[in-house]
């Protein structure tokens, strides 16, 4: 046991002891039961995995590996307290057992929530960050399916920039955006790409949008039948390795324009996001007479805005399938009239929603009320920090990371349509048990979290989901301790598990500043391994931290 020295004011040391992990009295508890006279067999190991793990499929190869990982090789037939505690603690122990695609993927696309990313070419801010295809290739290498775009024509208007438009972003050129989709669309997921334009384009320049991603992408290009819409969107499984284009023809060009006519966009909110498609759409006869064919028969995913209002948007047409765009106040308006309108047209159609304008920081919102309502694309600042963003990059972790999560069948139904504001009966309680946490002291300056102490832990854990399930909780403060053992227990009453997220936070107490951040984490559910499990925590942007972990168990009761 060694010590710790803090200097007080310059001229007084403080020194405290430096404790290493040890095995809480329930994890003791635990061991006792299976095991005999201080060793658990590989036997009793099989029936820790089956009894308390619940891992009914666990076989005692299964059980002889662990031992024979986690024992030197004196000591094959078990394990002792100490290996028992570092295999609970281990790399192999995650609530998130699988690291690949474990569910159905020969469904509508429509039938998916896609990992979807807004405005994904920005460095920074939404008013006056840089634009670049660095932060199109790392959403991608984060699993990000749904790229967008915002084309313009560049000064000369012989070419087409990527930028936030009617802002100060610099911009990036297409080719280069469309290169980085073409290198990176598949480095971790082989399930499509889809790219959203949001296209402010002459005909002649969107002729030219044609040509250079025709070039670019060559075979990976899926593209519908000639002229022809959708009638249903093809498969995850179908579309592997392919780049699909949505988009719509842009309103400044869609009726003929005198030749002097500079074709100047319609002044929108500065902050706001330049969707097409919140404009509705003029008579598809005017389209049809300046929108170049090479264009139009890329477009794989139609996306528009019918005339009519919200009703006639979500209209669902048995011969033909498409993308509708809202924002996320335009959801949280419809949704207090519309709300099993939107679950009815989401079943065969795409809901793509973007974050308000006033998101200047790149902030984002409650990606809950878009999923619970069907929609595909939530789409996100992934360069934005917060904790709604933990909540999406969380949901996308299941599944194996591939990108697309299997919408739950209560969203699917189409005689039972899922009604989001109705209150529900709880289906399930999830118990977590907080024991304990360490890493800390590993990964972060030994004054990180106070210059004359060594840090004082608590853990929030609560669940992101429906508003009858939203909830978080916190155990008591551990003052102090590098190494704390809360071992305190919390139970989650569940009405819509299969949109439930857990969500873990540690922070570090300070008493006269802000509360020091200590690591989190955010998983599904529906994916969650019961029994004791070591859960690694992550930093503000989502990364696994080296060394940080808690240890606690889940149980569904």
């Amino acid at each position: 046991m060694s010590k710790q020295t803090y200097k007080v004011c310059f001229c007084f040391s403080r020194r405290f002891r430096h404790t290493v992990s040890v095995a809480p009295d329930e994890i003791k508890t635990v061991f006792d039961n299976y095991s005999e006279r201080g060793l658990m067999t590989v036997d009793l190991l099989h029936r820790f995995l089956i009894d308390v793990q619940k891992q009914d499929q666990a076989t005692r190869e299964e059980a002889q590996a662990i031992v024979n990982a986690s024992s030197s090789l004196l000591h094959r037939k078990g394990l002792s307290l100490d290996a028992f505690f570092r295999y609970l603690f281990g790399v192999n122990n995650s609530p998130l057992a699988s690291h690949e695609v474990n569910q159905d993927m020969d469904a509508p696309l429509s039938h998916y929530f896609i990992f979807t990313g807004h405005n994904s070419y920005l460095t920074g801010n939404q008013l006056s960050s840089d634009c670049s295809e660095v932060p199109i290739i790392e959403a991608l290498k984060k699993g990000v399916r749904v790229i967008e775009l915002d084309l313009w024509p560049n000064s000369d208007e012989d070419d087409i920039d990527v930028l936030h438009g009617m802002t100060l972003t610099s911009p990036v050129k297409l080719i280069r955006c469309l290169n980085a989709i073409r290198e990176h669309a598949f480095d971790v997921s082989d399930y499509p790409v889809v790219v959203t334009l949001e296209d402010h384009l002459t005909p002649k320049l969107q002729a030219k949008v044609a040509e250079m991603i025709t070039e670019v992408f060559g075979e990976m290009l899926f593209t519908p039948p000639s002229g022809e819409c959708l009638k249903e969107f093809p498969s995850p499984a179908a579309l592997k390795k392919r780049i699909i284009i949505s988009t719509k023809p842009p309103k400044e060009y869609k009726k003929p324009k005198d030749e002097d006519d500079d074709g100047s966009n319609d002044k929108k909110d500065l902050n706001g996001d330049h969707d097409d498609e919140d404009d509705e759409d003029d008579d598809d006869e005017d389209t049809k007479k300046n929108e170049p064919p090479q264009y139009k028969n890329m477009i794989a995913i139609q996306a528009g805005k019918p005339k009519g209002g919200m009703v006639e948007c979500l209209k669902v047409d048995p011969d033909k399938v498409r993308r509708l765009s809202l924002s996320e106040e335009q959801l949280e308006k419809a949704s207090e009239k519309y709300a099993k309108q939107i679950v009815r047209f989401t079943q065969r159609n795409m809901l793509r929603i973007y974050p308000k304008g006033t998101r200047i920081t790149s902030s984002n919102y409650n990606p809950l009320v878009g999923w619970s309502h069907g929609a595909q694309m939530v789409a996100f600042n992934m360069q934005g920090k917060g904790k709604s963003l933990w909540v999406m990059q969380g949901m996308f972790r299941a599944n194996g990371g591939c990108g697309y999560i299997k919408k739950p069948d209560i969203l699917l139904k189409p005689d039972a349509i899922f009604d989001p504001e109705a209150p529900l009966p709880v289906k399930t309680t999830l118990r977590v048990t907080i024991y304990m946490g360490e890493g800390w002291y590993y990964d972060f300056p030994h004054t990180h979290f106070d210059r004359y102490s060594p840090p004082d832990f608590y853990t929030k854990v609560g669940i992101a989901g429906v508003p009858a399930d939203k909830v978080m909780k916190k155990t008591k403060t551990l003052e102090d301790n590098w190494i704390p053992s809360w071992d305190e227990v919390f139970e989650f009453p569940l009405t819509v598990p299969e949109l439930a997220l857990l969500r873990i936070e540690v922070h570090e107490y300070d008493m006269s500043e802000k509360d020091d951040f200590g690591g989190q984490t955010c998983m599904p559910i529906s994916e969650l391994r019961q029994g004791i499990r070591a859960v690694s925590l992550r930093n503000e942007d989502g990364v696994k931290c080296r060394s940080v972990k808690l240890l606690v168990r889940l149980e569904f009761v």
